[in-house]
């Protein structure tokens, strides 16, 4: 019994010390994979575990990727909730500062803008702009934030999280079909839509400030969720500047760039489906370096892309001629983990 109460003492004082050194929050966030321990759907010692998994395992499709890579993020599906009633005010109304960073959206003459203080904790917001119903989604641990159109073969659905990750990155799921999406790529990898690509829309990563400039009247996500989180309080710790990946993410020796510099991307899919592999034309550059190549034009694939430096939103535009191209800001690490 003494040697017990010694034992747990010294892992005790440990772990009170591996707190004291790296901050609650960035402790939190390198255990999260032990998360699933505390609770019933995602606990690996409970017979239920991952079994929305081992679900679409039995559909006959096969995957697009390496299921043993798919590895869980710490809460189980829908733990970390999407939010599928959002409610918007105006800019007199928001709580969030000038210096909030937002996913902003201009589609069908309108604007809003969703801060990264609510997405942080959500990921996915379902929503209807006009006609068009979109899922506003953000990877907080990978900083891609593309906006897709919420059908899946025509039919309209809602996107949830899955609580999985693949190379690092937010995979989700459609309440339609239950198929695993990898959001960095928006293709299906797992299911009965394994293989198809999601449409997006253009979207912007810049300030609240700048976009409330540019749009007066836009209209901008209320902390009302129906959610009890702060969203005035960044949960990851240093993660956003910091060197470290919690998750493994492939093909780093090939980094160029800090892993978290900010990128943005072009991708568009072909009807090629190798495993575990991306295939289709893409391209990637730092905003540092975009903002120097303003009014300059790029191959892609065999159209001439212009990039275009929004001085308004300080953040990268990309045209096909009169036509935008939607793109995603990204750390730096993860281009080479899923297109490289």
């Amino acid at each position: 019994m003494k040697k017990f109460l010694i034992t747990i003492g010294a892992l005790a004082l440990f772990f009170s010390i591996f707190v004291l050194l790296k901050g609650w929050d960035d402790t939190k966030l390198s255990l999260t994979r032990y998360w699933g321990f505390f609770t019933v759907q995602n606990n690996p010692l409970l017979e239920k575990y991952d079994q929305d998994l081992k679900d679409v395992k039995n559909v006959a499709k096969e995957p697009r990727i390496n299921l043993d890579e798919l590895l869980s993020g710490g809460p189980p599906k829908d733990g970390i909730p999407s939010i599928d009633n959002p409610q918007f005010v105006s800019a007199a109304e928001t709580n969030f500062s000038d210096e909030e960073i937002v996913v902003g959206v201009y589609l069908n003459d309108e604007a809003r803008a969703y801060p990264y203080g609510i997405l942080n904790w959500h990921e996915i917001v379902n929503d209807k702009i006009g006609d068009t119903p979109i899922s506003v989604t953000l990877c907080p641990l990978c900083d891609t934030i593309p906006v897709f159109i919420r059908e899946v073969s025509g039919s309209e659905t809602t996107f949830g999280v899955s609580g999985k990750l693949y190379q690092s990155c937010l995979v989700m799921y459609d309440r339609l079909t239950d198929t695993l999406w990898s959001q960095p790529w928006g293709i299906g990898v797992a299911g009965e839509h394994v293989h198809a690509s999601l449409e997006r829309v253009p979207a912007h990563k810049t300030t609240l400030g700048a976009w409330v400039k540019k749009y007066p009247e836009t209209k901008i996500l209320s902390e009302e969720t129906g959610h009890s989180r702060d969203y005035f309080r960044y949960p990851y710790g240093t993660y956003y500047t910091n060197d470290d990946l919690i998750f493994p993410a492939r093909n780093q020796a090939k980094l160029e760039v800090h892993p978290k510099e900010i990128e943005a991307y072009l991708w568009e899919a072909d009807d090629k489906t190798p495993l575990d592999h991306f295939s289709g034309i893409s391209y990637h550059q730092t905003f540092k370096n975009l903002k120097e190549m303003d009014g300059e034009t790029f191959t892609f694939g065999e159209r001439e892309i212009m990039v275009q430096w929004d001085l308004e939103l300080d953040s990268p535009r990309f045209f096909d001629g009169e036509t935008e191209i939607p793109y995603s800001s990204v750390f730096g690490f993860v281009y080479p983990a899923f297109f490289e």
